[in-house]
């Protein structure tokens, strides 16, 4: 099993619309790990870790969204793990506060 680390930012109309929650159900649902969280510019800040094909399958959901919302380009590069640090204690995917 190969694992992957992506960092990913999301452009469009990404808040106020249940991004998050969506990228956090389907990091549960796809057994991923890392963090999401809003960003002051009005994109949304994804950083996604595990086995490199559901990493895949994560980035795939995050171009489409929720249903309310409309993704207009998503930035990806490849992530640090010492990025995943940010998540909170004790938990496996962290919805965080704006930055």
């Amino acid at each position: 099993m190969s694992r992957a680390v992506r960092h990913l930012v999301i452009h469009g109309r990404v808040q106020r619309v249940g991004y998050r929650a969506f990228v956090e159900q389907m990091a549960q649902e796809l057994e991923v790990e890392g963090w999401v969280r809003n960003r002051a510019d009005g994109s949304v800040e994804i950083l996604v870790a595990g086995d490199a094909a559901a990493v895949e399958e994560m980035i795939e959901a995050c171009r489409r969204g929720p249903p309310s919302a409309r993704v207009d380009g998503l930035e990806e590069r490849e992530g640090g793990r010492d990025e995943i640090a940010r998540r909170r204690d004790g938990e496996k995917f962290s919805v965080l506060p704006t930055v």
